[in-house]
């Protein structure tokens, strides 16, 4: 019994009831089903008001982790990039966790920068709006002005975030620690690994540092970029809680109706910014990976500004083989192939059915790769191959998810901005690009230095293991361990029944030779051999049933 994880959720009771009654008031609770009783139902509203009885659970799910606050709210929106893992109607209800919340006062705001900066904010700046413009679940913007003029905004940590963030992160590892050991259903998706990377990523995101230094590797990379533009930063006065800015003045490309109104080419604006996140991704290997609309915004002169640089994937050597892999098993329709390398990236269950998976991918690959390129949906198609991954319980590595849903909220914001847009047309050069280098001398030479080293390593290991398994056979020491998952509970039900069925039998015989002692011509022993054996057969018929829910489950 895990008794580290339980006593991390006594240390944090009251959070743990906290998270328990929301999870009972939406109906995800599955202990605390009494609440689903109509007229209760009827009088539950969520944070805004909306009555509950009427959302579906995609819908509850959202709700409710909007109002268990900021960790939660960003583990929903980590979730929303893991259709592999949730399915793509609930990866795509998570997307729309947006927060926006209720900023810190003004006197909490200057006090948090004189602490992490050493100077109160009007000794720091030529100027600064007290009142934030802008805040969301981790941070809260303000406009201000250096003493040089530049207009600039600063982000800022809330009050209280960090420290409830470290609450809720310690009570979720130790939920999915529970979830490892006890939770069979839940096993194959490793929540102990998958509660570790979100804790790493959270934390990330709560240190704006990070987000300095990606917006600085940004700005440098794409310098000479004429049509795109990333604000530069002001380290001087940046911490891990503070993030200073240059201020970008344009339209938000989620408001269509002002981009519309300013004339611009809104083709030609769409195509610079997919081309951006394209060459990102096939070129550079480092890519901002949230592309929503509330992320960019047009600048005079047509200009692409790129805001919000917390969330960035890497992309190495073995994840660009595979996606080149991946793509090129698609274009020349190879469905045993795509499938053999959906398998070996991703984390399949050992019972996997390969032939009806390979089956449904050539089903997939008919359905999309005979489409013109401007006709393709890459988005519909990245979404029906993640749905196909989940049928079959396969875990992508948390890069490649990431990666997926990257280029599926990037068709998506073209798409709303330039409805004649095609993903595919842009991305069909790059790939032709990407396959000339992965067959370039140079590529080819570093993959057989790769497997030289591999094979060296080899040989240098293999003749010492075999000489130590032969001695150890010579020995009579050489042992083989099988492990039986899940042996020990059907040797018990089966035990079980032995005893049930002799209990059975004896009774009936005490009962038809009618063994002292009596009650009237009823063998009192034989009652209770079969008062026994019936109790016996209600635990046995329970246990036999919980094991086919466990293996439903599985």
């Amino acid at each position: 019994m895990p008794f580290d994880a339980l006593s991390r959720l006594k240390r944090h009771t009251r959070r743990v009831g906290e998270v328990l009654a929301v999870l009972a008031k939406y109906g995800l609770a599955d202990g605390l089903r009494w609440l689903n009783v109509a007229w209760i139902q009827d009088r539950l509203r969520s944070a805004d008001g909306v009555r509950l009885r009427d959302q579906r659970l995609e819908t509850r799910i959202r709700l409710a982790l909007d109002e268990l606050g900021t960790t939660f709210i960003k583990l929903g929106q980590v979730l929303s990039t893991r259709p592999d893992l949730v399915g793509t109607e609930l990866a795509d209800e998570l997307a729309l966790l947006q927060a926006q919340t209720m900023p810190d006062p003004p006197d909490v705001v200057r006090a948090a920068l004189t602490a992490e900066l050493g100077r109160p904010p009007e000794a720091l700046f030529g100027e600064f709006e007290a009142e934030a413009f802008a805040s969301a679940s981790i941070a809260q913007v303000h406009r201000a002005t250096l003493a040089s003029g530049e207009a600039v905004v600063v982000k800022v940590i809330r009050e209280g975030v960090i420290a409830q963030a470290e609450t809720d992160l310690e009570i979720l590892q130790a939920l999915a620690r529970l979830a490892e050991r006890h939770a069979g259903f839940l096993r194959p998706y490793q929540p102990e690994l998958l509660a570790r990377q979100f804790q790493r990523m959270l934390r990330r995101e709560l240190d704006l540092g990070y987000e300095c230094d990606n917006l600085q590797k940004f700005a440098r990379r794409y310098r000479r970029e004429t049509q795109v533009h990333f604000p530069s930063v002001h380290p001087a006065y940046c911490s891990r809680r503070v993030l200073t800015m240059e201020r970008l003045d344009g339209i938000p490309a989620s408001d269509l109706a002002a981009l519309r109104a300013s004339g611009v080419d809104l083709a030609a604006f769409t195509r610079v910014g997919a081309n951006l996140w394209l060459e990102m991704i096939f070129r550079d290997a480092v890519y901002h990976a949230d592309p929503h609309p509330g992320n960019l915004m047009l600048l005079p002169g047509g200009v692409l500004g790129v805001l919000d640089c917390g969330m960035v994937g890497h992309i190495d050597g073995a994840l660009r083989g595979d996606v080149e892999a991946m793509l090129l098993a698609a274009v020349e329709n190879d469905a045993a192939e795509l499938a053999e390398i959906v398998l070996r990236v991703g984390r399949a269950p050992a019972e996997t059915d390969r032939a009806a998976l390979r089956a449904e991918i050539e089903e997939f690959l008919d359905d999309y790769v005979h489409h013109s390129l401007r006709d393709l949906d890459v988005a519909g198609a990245l979404g029906s191959l993640l749905g196909i991954i989940r049928r079959y319980r396969v875990v992508l590595p948390a890069s490649l998810s990431l990666l997926l849903r990257t280029v599926i909220v990037l068709d998506g914001t073209s798409r709303g901005l330039d409805r004649d847009f095609s993903l595919a047309e842009l991305i069909d050069p790059i790939y032709r690009r990407a396959m000339r280098q992965r067959l370039s001398p140079r590529r080819l030479l570093a993959r057989l230095r790769r497997t030289g080293r591999d094979w060296d390593r080899l040989f240098e290991v293999l003749p010492g293991d075999v000489r130590h398994v032969l001695e150890r056979m010579r020995a009579d020491s050489f042992r083989v361990r099988l492990d039986h998952r899940h042996l020990d509970a059907s040797v018990n039900r089966l035990t079980l029944g032995i005893v049930v069925a002799a209990l059975i039998l004896a009774a009936t015989s005490l009962w038809t030779s009618a063994a002292p002692p009596r009650w009237g011509s009823v063998s009192l022993l034989g009652l209770l051999g079969y008062g026994l054996a019936c109790l016996l057969g209600w635990r046995l018929l329970r246990a036999m049933r919980a094991a086919r829910e466990e293996d439903d489950r599985r």
